[in-house]
């Protein structure tokens, strides 16, 4: 999988570097086929953008975007399943800077097509950091997004023909019957999004979405039941795991 930032590993204009992307992916492809002829492929990539200043990677930049658009067309050009990045961001601290640049980058993703992503929660610091918050607040929007992709249905419930039956004209459709048949899967229901009155806000101690996040990704912690595992593969685990961290010296990275 190519990794490309511009000005660094590759030129900085977006057309010469999602170039040079394709031609290393390519490159990837044709030598697995050489080593092992039919295997199966994914077309990577993971093109970003670098501050020209200070040389640190950028995320969520509008020529990343672009280069998913892009890549995802000539990858179904090339008839094959397209990787590409998730939520991904610069910012130290789950923020505004962090959604709006994971938002940027998750949505190019999703509409350039990605068949398989990588760095989809948690992001931060340009991927040096894992933050809880934001693994939470990242996975309430790929739920979101998971609906978004899956279209429009057309049937008979979704066009709600008798919704328009069962009410006379100048009354409202709150308690129709079409209403209340579609009352808990008409709409997303976010688990993080604020939807209460100020009044109702307040009295709840006025919690900004890091917040709920926080108290969230603790429960969710505190609730887990681990799924059943053979206790002889959880003993050769971390029998591997000690071994692991005795054949390695403590280093901080």
């Amino acid at each position: 999988m190519p990794f490309v930032l511009g000005g660094a590993m590759g030129p900085v204009t977006t057309a010469a570097a999602v170039a040079q992307a394709l031609a290393e992916a390519m490159s990837g492809v044709a030598f697995s086929q050489l080593v092992r002829p039919g295997a199966p492929v994914v077309l990577g990539n993971f093109l970003s953008s670098m501050s020209l200043r200070s040389g640190a990677p950028t995320f969520g930049m509008p020529e990343a975007a672009l280069s998913n658009y892009l890549i995802g067309q000539l990858a179904r050009r090339l008839g094959l399943p397209f990787r590409s990045g998730g939520s991904l961001a610069a910012s130290k601290l789950c923020d505004a800077q962090a959604a709006y640049e994971s938002a940027d980058s998750m949505n190019a993703t999703a509409m350039a097509g990605a068949n398989f992503v990588l760095h989809a929660a948690g992001w931060l610091e340009a991927g040096l950091v894992t933050g809880y918050q934001k693994l939470v607040l990242d996975a309430d929007r790929l739920a979101a997004l998971h609906v978004l992709l899956a279209g429009v249905s057309t049937d008979d419930n979704a066009l709600g023909v008798h919704a328009y039956e069962d009410v006379e004209p100048g009354g409202h459709l709150l308690g129709s019957v079409h209403t209340m048949a579609n009352d808990e899967s008409a709409y997303f229901d976010s688990a993080l999004s604020d939807s209460e009155s100020f009044e109702s806000w307040t009295e709840g101690g006025a919690k900004d979405a890091t917040v709920r996040a926080n108290e969230r990704w603790k429960a969710l912690l505190e609730t887990h039941e681990p799924p059943p595992l053979d206790p002889a593969i959880v003993e050769a685990l971390d029998d591997f795991v000690a071994r692991k961290k005795a054949s390695c010296a403590d280093a901080w990275h």
